[in-house]
């Protein structure tokens, strides 16, 4: 058996542009990417803090060091510049792994860069 797990979290970005004039995806820098394990055309969720959309899309790598986070395409339509969200992806674990797996976790700043790096969800809830 395989369970569903969170494999990553990249926990309060700031949307730092929305383009509607595009296929779809969400940019983000490479180095954020990097630093939880996210690749180019993975599936992610997205969690809008400010508006409450969820919605799922795929990953495009934006230029390194400049802290993008843009929604593109149709998902454009769910957020606005400076809105606070949440990106997660998630693994089929086999069921022999599920109590070892570790997910990567970045909490950001108002900045977009990485504050803190977790091995998985704080015991607490606010952060």
């Amino acid at each position: 058996m395989f369970r569903t797990l969170m494999n990553a979290k990249i926990h309060r970005a700031r949307v730092t542009d929305a383009n509607l004039n595009y296929v779809g995806s969400i940019t983000i820098d490479e180095d954020i990417l990097d630093a939880v394990g996210l690749v180019a055309n993975e599936k992610v969720q997205i969690v809008n803090n400010n508006n409450g959309a969820r919605f799922e899309t795929y990953i495009i790598p934006g230029a390194r060091g400049k802290k993008e986070f843009c929604l593109n395409g149709a998902a454009a339509r769910l957020v606005q510049k400076d809105d606070v969200i949440i990106v997660i992806s998630y693994a089929m674990i086999a069921e022999e792994k599920v109590k070892y797996h570790q997910p990567k976790v970045a909490v950001m700043n108002e900045y977009n860069e990485i504050v803190e790096m977790l091995g998985t969800e704080p015991a607490h809830t606010i952060m």
